[in-house]
């Protein structure tokens, strides 16, 4: 398994707030729903994303746009729009007076806008909670990812616009599918592009020794790695692994197996009831005082208060300056 397989194959969307938007201008929404991360495709039309902090971006037919939470940001015809709407928390629908709105402008089946026959349509996916999405993987990606129609290919796109409108049982786990494979595959379009800065141990899986090291350490980080066992995996020195390990992915392989495995449990302590404990011994450590002590160095909080912050519905990224990208 590659490291961004990895990231994307833990927890996963679980009823994700997705619908079809459908807008005749003037139109603006303000978004600050504080999710962890969105997917916006076009799919008709034109459609401006203006981030609180950067430069607006236009989405034409095709274009497909990730905006990383918790930031706000408007989604509008135009950039001088002023918005009309606001979407809090949870996918609530309000006017800018507190009027709701979700009624007045649902069209169907997870259809929602101005106008049943709007010029511009965009189909939107949104996880809703942390752990969702890796909190390696959202650190590692700017407030706003934007690929243009010839940037990335996804035959996936046709499916959604059909199946989003359904309401047949288990639509909602098949629509959840559906957004995590249109993740994955913008998600690799993205990082493959030069400009995109993409993080470290994403560039360095091209290497022959240090993408077995980082595939080895994914598959089985609760097994008692060394440096030296990982080298003997990978056929190289103790030292030539460590050298080079720091050279591409930017901290020691060991430095990146505890990040690693402190990744992995702040997922799992909040999307399972699982104690500290069970928790720690899954990813590698043989008690919870060793974990806990880990844990805190790595996030700067307890586990106990990680969970507690999952449970109030706190999205919180990483500290940046304590994960190497």
């Amino acid at each position: 398994m590659d490291v961004l397989a990895g990231l994307l194959d833990g927890p996963r969307a679980r009823g994700a707030f997705l619908l079809r938007m459908v807008m005749e201008p003037p139109w603006s929404v303000r978004v600050a729903d504080r999710a962890p991360l969105a997917l916006m495709c076009m799919t008709q039309g034109q459609a401006w994303i203006v981030p609180d902090a950067g430069e607006p971006v236009l989405l034409s037919p095709g274009d497909v746009a990730i905006a990383r939470g918790p930031a706000p940001y408007t989604v509008a015809d135009s950039p001088a729009t002023e918005p009309m709407a606001l979407v809090g928390p949870g996918g609530d629908c309000r006017t800018l007076h507190g009027e709701p709105l979700a009624e007045a402008m649902s069209m169907g089946v997870r259809v929602w806008g101005n106008d049943p026959e709007g010029s511009a349509v965009m189909q939107v996916g949104t996880y809703l909670m942390a752990g969702e999405v890796s909190g390696r993987l959202l650190a590692s990606l700017p407030d706003l990812v934007h690929l243009r129609a010839d940037e990335w290919s996804c035959p996936l796109l046709p499916v959604l616009d059909e199946e989003i409108v359904r309401d047949d049982p288990g639509q909602s786990v098949m629509l959840d599918r559906i957004l995590d494979l249109l993740l994955v595959v913008a998600l690799r379009a993205w990082f493959s592009r030069p400009d995109a800065g993409a993080p470290a141990w994403y560039r360095a899986m091209g290497d022959p020794v240090v993408g077995r090291a980082l595939r080895l350490l994914q598959d089985d980080p609760a097994h008692a790695w060394t440096v030296a066992s990982l080298a003997e995996k990978c056929g190289v020195s103790r030292a030539g692994l460590a050298r080079r390990f720091h050279d591409l992915v930017g901290e020691p392989p060991m430095a990146y197996l505890t990040r690693w495995r402190i990744d992995l449990a702040a997922d799992l302590l909040r999307e399972s009831e699982a104690t500290v404990e069970a928790i720690a011994r899954k990813v590698g450590y043989g008690g919870a005082f060793a974990f806990s002590a880990a844990f805190k160095r790595v996030r700067g909080v307890s586990p106990q208060e990680h969970r507690k912050r999952g449970a109030d519905g706190t999205f919180v990224l990483p500290h940046q300056q304590q994960i190497s990208l």
